[in-house]
């Protein structure tokens, strides 16, 4: 048979007990967990239409109609993909604002690119500078909205300038 531990009193100068022992002051008390950078499924903002998936259904809308002008005429290929790209763009950008603004995501980039391209592209279709104004002026749009964008996710969701 083989040892059983058991456990065995500490006793102190005459038979008694020995006090408990103090936390040493050198140990550092537990601190309390960082915020975490990876955003839960349950946090997530709702839309106002909250049970139905609206911006989900517009963007498998946004793809069915996009295969759909894969296997168009040439005719109809054009107006088929514009819709189906603009209706895959406004759902995400509905889902992409949300979630920014609520400081759920960020989502600074995307963001940024959304603004420099509403700048750069009718600038280039109207006014047509040459290619490098065009390019330097969206990067400078870029660049600024960018950082607003990121420090309007720092304020919302309490210090941090990312999450995924």
């Amino acid at each position: 048979m083989g040892r059983r531990s058991r456990k065995r009193s500490v006793t102190g100068a005459g038979g008694a007990a020995a006090p408990p022992r103090e936390p040493a002051a050198d140990v550092a008390p537990p601190r309390a967990a960082p915020a975490s950078r990876r955003a839960r499924l349950g946090e997530a903002p709702q839309p106002p239409w909250a049970p139905f998936p609206l911006t989900e259904i517009c963007i498998l809308i946004g793809l069915v109609v996009l295969g759909f002008a894969f296997f168009a005429g040439s005719s109809a290929r054009v107006p088929l993909i514009v819709f189906g790209l603009g209706v895959v763009t406004l759902a995400t950008l509905e889902l992409s604002i949300r979630e920014h603004l609520a400081g759920y995501r960020s989502h600074s980039a995307l963001l940024a690119a959304i603004g420099a391209m509403l700048v750069a592209v009718p600038l280039a279709a109207f006014v047509r500078p040459d290619k490098g104004v065009v390019l330097i002026i969206a990067a400078v749009v870029f660049l600024l909205v960018f950082q607003l964008m990121r420090e309007l996710f720092r304020r919302r969701s309490g210090g941090m300038s990312w999450r995924a």
